[in-house]
C-alpha cells in the first residue's frame, strides 16, 4: 500500500486535475449557448435553400446543371469530411470518423477511388495517416466559422464534380439533437435528387431570367455552399456540448477519486498511529 506522502501528493495532483477540467466544463458551457444560437439562426435559411434546390431538381428546364445529373456509373467518390479542431470531446469525432472509415473500407473493396477535404484538425490528422488523397483542407475555424474561409475547401470539391473527377460527393459531420445527444451523420451532396432533398413527386417549372445556366449555377453552388456551413454550425454545436458532458463527467470522476484516496490517506494515518501508540506501550512495558 502506497505511504501516506504518495497519498497525498496523489490528491494534490487530483484536485489540480479537477481544476482544470471544471474551468473547461464552465467555458465549453458558456460558448454552447453561442454556438447553438448562431446554429438555429442558420437553420431557416438552409431549410428555405434546400426547398429550393429540391424544387429544381424537379423542374424541366432548357438547361441540366452537371449538379443534377445522375451519373452511370461510380468510380471516384468525393468525400467531405467535418471534425473539430482540438479533442477532449468525449468519442464525438471518433464516431463520426468510424462511419466515414466503413464506407471508406466499402468504397475501397467495390474497387473506387476517395479523395478527400477536411474541414478540422482532427479529420485532417485521421485521414493522413489513414494515407488517404486529402486535396484541401480548412482547418482553424474557431469559434465563429465564416462562409469565405470554407468556400475554397468546398469549391474544390464542387470543381471536380463538374470537371468528372468525381461520380458523387459526400459529406459527413455529426448533426446536433439536444445538449445530451449528437448523432454522426453521412448525406449526400451531389449529384442531388428531389426526393432525398424532400420535395413532393411531380413536376416543377420555371421562368429564368437571364438564362437557366446562370441561375442554376448560382442558386445550387449557394445550396452546397449552406450545407457545407450548416453541417459546420451543427458540428461546433456538438462540440461544445459534448466537451461539456465529457469536463463534468472528467470532474465527478475526479471528485469522487478524491473521496476514495482521502478515505485510504487517513485509514493510512490512522494506522501509523496506532502503530506508535503500541511501540510506545510496548516499550514502557518492557522497562
Amino acid at each position: 500500500m502506497a505511504g501516506t506522502k504518495e497519498i497525498r501528493t496523489k490528491i494534490k495532483s487530483v484536485q489540480s486535475t479537477r481544476k482544470i477540467t471544471k474551468a473547461m466544463e464552465m467555458v465549453a458551457a458558456s460558448k454552447m449557448r453561442k454556438v447553438q444560437e448562431r446554429m438555429r439562426a442558420a437553420r431557416p435559411y438552409a431549410e428555405k435553400i434546400r426547398n429550393v434546390a429540391a424544387h429544381i431538381s424537379h423542374a424541366n428546364p432548357e438547361y441540366r446543371h452537371p449538379f443534377l445529373v445522375e451519373r452511370d456509373t461510380v468510380k471516384r467518390v468525393g468525400i467531405i469530411v467535418v471534425t473539430t479542431d482540438k479533442g477532449l470531446c468525449g468519442a464525438l469525432n471518433t464516431n463520426v470518423l468510424r462511419m466515414m472509415l466503413n464506407q471508406y473500407k466499402q468504397w475501397l473493396s467495390e474497387g473506387e477511388q476517395i479523395d478527400a477535404c477536411c474541414i478540422g484538425g482532427k479529420g485532417l490528422g485521421f485521414m493522413q495517416r489513414l494515407g488517404a488523397n486529402v486535396i484541401s483542407q480548412a482547418t482553424g475555424l474557431g469559434d465563429r466559422p465564416k462562409l469565405e474561409t470554407l468556400i475554397g475547401a468546398v469549391k474544390v470539391m464542387l470543381d471536380g464534380y463538374t470537371e468528372d473527377r468525381f461520380d458523387r460527393v459526400l459529406i459527413f459531420y455529426t448533426r446536433f439533437i439536444n445538449t445530451m445527444k449528437q448523432e454522426p451523420v453521412m448525406e449526400q451532396l451531389l449529384p442531388l435528387s428531389g426526393e432525398r432533398l424532400g420535395a413532393p413527386e411531380g413536376t416543377w417549372d420555371y421562368i429564368y431570367e437571364p438564362e437557366a445556366k446562370s441561375v442554376l449555377e448560382h442558386v445550387l453552388t449557394r445550396y452546397i455552399e449552406a450545407v457545407a456551413f450548416q453541417a459546420v454550425a451543427e458540428n461546433m454545436a456538438s462540440e461544445q456540448s459534448s466537451r461539456m458532458v465529457a469536463m463534468k463527467s472528467a470532474s465527478d470522476n475526479a471528485a469522487t477519486l478524491i473521496d476514495e484516496l482521502t478515505l485510504i490517506y487517513n485509514k493510512n494515518r490512522q494506522a501509523a498511529i496506532t502503530k506508535e501508540l503500541s511501540e510506545i506501550v510496548a516499550g514502557a512495558a518492557a522497562v
